[in-house]
């Protein structure tokens, strides 16, 4: 991101896009984009639905490198004009298995169409159901899928379960 700032001159372009399910998730990414890039030249800034439009209309008047958004807004401000995401770089869906669950399949689906096919795309998943293994081959040309599997503890940590009972 940094990189490529260097080579914008005059307003900001949006950069990044990362897409989470909830504005309760929106706010903690986009809290943490704040702390940890607090030195950095690059702008960041929150959109999601159940509160007034008018703060976020205006931050993204301001220009934006970084955009954290929920789906439902994203494509409302998008459709009033108020996002371009013609100049996004990298593109993140956070909680996919998630946000599928929910239902924002369509409204994914409707996000990619209008992103540049160029791009570098990472999906977060914590859970890989049918549906989020066809995603990526649905978005991605050629992906790679990184699993982190749990992994079992120690030989020599004894695990054991008490039953407890309330007294009588």
């Amino acid at each position: 991101l940094l990189a490529e700032k260097g080579k914008s001159r005059g307003r900001r372009k949006l950069q990044a896009l990362v897409l989470t399910p909830t504005r309760e998730l929106a706010l903690q990414v986009y809290e943490s984009f704040t702390v940890y890039g607090r030195y950095l030249p690059l702008k960041t800034t929150v959109i999601f639905g159940g509160v007034g439009q008018g703060k976020q209309v205006n931050a993204l008047k301001n220009g934006v490198d970084i955009l954290v958004a929920t789906p439902g807004r994203l494509l409302d401000l998008m459709n009033q004009g108020y996002v371009d995401i013609s100049t996004i770089e990298f593109f993140i869906l956070d909680e996919a298995d998630r946000m599928l669950d929910m239902g924002f399949y369509d409204d994914i689906m409707q996000i990619v169409k209008l992103l540049p096919t160029v791009r570098q795309t990472i999906m977060f998943s914590a859970t890989i159901p049918e549906t989020i293994q066809q995603l990526p081959h649905n978005i991605l040309n050629d992906p790679e899928i990184i699993k982190i599997a749990v992994s079992r503890p120690a030989e020599t940590i004894i695990q054991a379960a008490y039953i407890v009972y309330a007294n009588q």
